[in-house]
């Protein structure tokens, strides 16, 4: 059956693949798989590279939570071991004019971006002088710029000079219990537009030169891999298909990039508290 999902961990358990997969659990405000792909060879299968996939399952994030502090600082512990020291990019990736897909634009606009602050501020402000500098960039889509995300990337590397990137971009996931619930953090990088049979130049270590660190939150599901879910059997190719969205997508889209840009900026800048975050975002 042809799953369409970009979650490592749905891909895996339809699979069945077990081979050179390490598997850990974890968490408290998330229930937090991490799976290890330990070899390219091992991941053919689900359509996954060599490294890390971790991810969280919680609440519905377009809700407002009690536990929204523990969810942020969690999701920011699990960001920071994969962000080498150094300057970091952050990209919102995707199409801000169509809801489902504005995660990483929105999330990107509430990133603190501090590269300017040390030419800018010069000892007036030692103390945000001294953040670690972060660029952050919403480079579109392909059809609103005729430029791929990959090409402007590539073409800042020079005159920003990141040890890393972060990629924030809208997933598809097969199980609808899924949307809305699920973050994926990768340090293998990411296809945008990969699960809507759409896919992009690839963003990685291999083609931008510096690690890239993918996280995503499944906003659509495609209905052919619904109904395989639920019956078991593949859907003709004569049948239309269309992609899923919750009903509340644009509570969603907006709520869980918040919580994401708070666990990046949490996870960059360790000089500042959850409270501190929430004042800037604001």
């Amino acid at each position: 059956m042809n799953i369409r999902t970009d979650l490592a961990l749905e891909g895996i358990n339809a699979a069945k693949v077990r081979d050179g997969i390490r598997r850990t659990e974890r968490g408290e405000a998330f229930k937090i798989t991490e799976i290890i792909i330990e070899e390219d060879r091992f991941g053919v299968p689900i359509g996954k590279k060599k490294g890390r996939y971790i991810t969280l399952e919680g609440q519905p994030l377009g809700r407002f939570s009690d536990n929204y502090r523990e969810m942020a600082y969690e999701l920011a512990h699990e960001i920071t071991p994969l962000i080498p020291d150094g300057p970091v990019l952050v990209a919102g990736i995707g199409n801000s004019d169509i809801t489902p897909d504005a995660l990483g634009p929105l999330a990107a606009a509430q990133i603190l971006a501090t590269r300017h602050l040390k030419k800018e501020l010069g000892e007036e402000d030692e103390f945000l002088s001294s953040l670690r500098q972060v660029s952050v960039l919403a480079p579109g889509v392909l059809g609103q710029t005729g430029i791929e995300a990959g090409e402007l990337l590539s073409s800042l590397e020079e005159s920003v000079k990141p040890s890393s990137i972060i990629a924030v971009d809208a997933l598809a996931c097969s199980d609808v219990n899924r949307l809305g619930t699920t973050i994926q953090i990768s340090d293998s990088g990411i296809s945008p537009g990969s699960g809507v049979q759409n896919s992009r130049r690839e963003l990685s270590k291999e083609t931008l030169g510096v690690p890239v660190i993918a996280v995503g939150v499944p906003t659509v599901v495609d209905m052919h891999t619904i109904v395989q879910g639920l019956t078991g059997k593949p859907v003709s190719s004569s049948v239309p298909n269309m992609m899923v969205t919750p009903r509340d997508t644009d509570k969603l889209t907006e709520r869980a990039a918040g919580l994401i840009a708070c666990g990046i900026n949490l996870a960059l800048h360790s000089e500042l508290d959850f409270e501190d975050i929430q004042n800037i975002m604001m």
